[in-house]
């Protein structure tokens, strides 16, 4: 097994990893998304806010099947997850969170998928710079 791509440095930049920490400390605030996680080749969408000082423990939004959920789940976990083709989960280097997590939540919850609530707050960020709001 390549460690190199087994750990968690695989999927969290030191700059990524101290940002989801500072926001650990300040639990409790309706935190910007600062990572996506996805399943390459199936299901699984997480946006992590916060870190705890475990290192380990993420909190955000999840969706592994019908309903996306506000929740803590496992750093580790998703670093040892072994999907077909010899693939692994992966961390998304084009998103950027625009909108505190509870809008990710809230959309995901009326369009069916976390995906969807991206494109449609992406598109909502989008349209508000262009009007220069």
């Amino acid at each position: 097994m390549d460690e190199t791509v087994r750990n968690s440095a695989a999927l969290l930049t030191p700059a990524l990893r101290e940002r989801l920490l500072a926001n650990g400390r300040l639990s409790g605030f309706d935190h910007l998304p600062v990572v996506k996680f996805f399943n390459p080749v199936g299901i699984g969408t997480w946006l992590a806010t916060e870190l705890a000082e475990d290192g380990d423990r993420l909190f955000g939004l999840a969706q592994l099947g019908d309903a996306a959920e506000l929740g803590s789940f496992s750093l580790r976990e998703l670093t040892t997850l072994d999907l077909p083709f010899g693939m692994h989960i992966e961390r998304d280097v084009f998103f950027t969170g625009t909108f505190p997590i509870s809008a990710y939540a809230e959309a995901a919850r009326e369009n069916g998928s976390i995906t969807a609530a991206i494109r449609i707050l992406s598109n909502a960020a989008r349209a508000r710079s262009e009007e220069g709001i």
